[in-house]
């Protein structure tokens, strides 16, 4: 890249960890973690205090009361700050009402949600999926000045995430989201492979597409194919959500899963082939896209036999989606990555 990403490119999400937290021992280990990448985005003294609170009450619940918790933490990058998002991921045993779990002071015994008060009250934005039996997907947004100056966080349209497969500590998948208007330009890339190699194609097809003009997404599958030359190569895709119209403009090549979501899945055309590489035929499909609708991209770290009904489209927030999606659908022998976005803004 040579000016950097432009304006209408939504937050660079660097997906830092996956932390194991099955142990009460695993609770100091994430509050370092975090802190530590606070203090690296330059937060305040307060504010990397009030992180520090909210990942040891986030952390002590998943050791005591969840099964198979993890908490993600990331950096979330914008064209005039940083900010630190976590995310908190078990497969139970859920909580029966999470908006009363977000009350100071109240506490049910056996499930996730004492000390919830504190996601609410320090952090800039979070959202929450439960069911009982089934686990809890938490997410909470933290900016680098303390609550004294809270920071403006605009409902999200779209968000996406990555995790490495077992054994691996990087993820060789990227994605990248650009806005323009209500229009939503989707990429992900899925580096061939595994580990620095993969890594490095994937990123490769990132920096092309946020230094590349708005274009189709055929014309932005052709740079990509360009722009990863050299590299390992991988599989692409691109998706423009356009709600005027009415339509999703896809094209892809190699095995990235496209669908559209409304009562059903639809699924989206990739042609055979390696960006990078060898991509002989490069062409774009349109498909409906209702304006109650979700659009889903993933790599086949993910196996296709995920269901619509659970998605709650429209009242869920994109990152809960996209993990509640890695968390069902998602293998450990295989690179992970998951982009969700909505049809339009509301």
């Amino acid at each position: 890249m040579t000016g950097g990403p432009p304006a209408d490119h939504l937050p660079t999400a660097e997906d830092v960890g996956w932390l194991p937290v099955e142990e009460l021992s695993a609770v100091g280990a994430a509050r370092r973690a975090a802190t530590g990448l606070a203090e690296r985005l330059a937060f305040t003294p307060t504010r990397v205090a009030e992180v520090a609170l909210v990942i040891t009450e986030l952390a002590t619940n998943l050791a005591k009361h969840a099964d198979q918790g993890v908490l993600l933490l990331r950096a979330l990058r914008t064209a005039e700050h940083a900010e630190v998002e976590v995310a908190s991921v078990d497969r139970g045993p859920g909580i029966a009402d999470p908006a009363l779990a977000f009350r100071d002071g109240h506490s049910t015994a056996g499930t996730l949600g004492i000390g919830l008060g504190a996601v609410s009250r320090l952090s800039d934005a979070y959202a929450i999926r439960s069911a009982v039996g089934r686990g809890t997907i938490l997410t909470a947004r933290f900016g680098p000045r303390d609550l004294r100056h809270p920071a403006r966080v605009e409902p999200a349209v779209a968000a996406g995430v990555t995790r490495p497969m077992g054994g691996e500590e990087i993820c060789g998948d990227a994605y990248a989201i650009r806005r323009q208007d209500k229009r939503l330009l989707l990429m992900l890339c899925d580096g061939s492979g595994h580990g620095p190699l993969a890594a490095s194609a994937s990123q490769a097809a990132v920096r092309t597409f946020l230094d590349i003009d708005w274009t189709t997404p055929e014309d932005a599958v052709r740079l990509l194919h360009g722009g990863m030359s050299g590299t390992r190569g991988g599989a692409v895709a691109v998706a423009e959500l356009d709600p005027v119209a009415g339509l999703v403009r896809y094209a892809g090549v190699g095995n990235i899963s496209g669908t559209v979501v409304t009562d059903r899945k639809r699924g989206m055309v990739s042609l055979p082939g390696i960006a990078g590489y060898q991509a002989r035929t490069i062409r774009r499909f349109d498909y409906e896209l209702p304006e109650d609708a979700v659009v889903v991209l993933h790599s086949d770290g993910l196996n296709e036999r995920w269901t619509a009904d659970p998605l709650d489209r429209w009242s869920a927030d994109p990152l809960v989606v996209a993990l509640d999606l890695l968390r069902e659908a998602g293998g450990r022998r295989d690179d992970a990555s998951v982009v969700v976005a909505k049809a339009s803004a509301r």
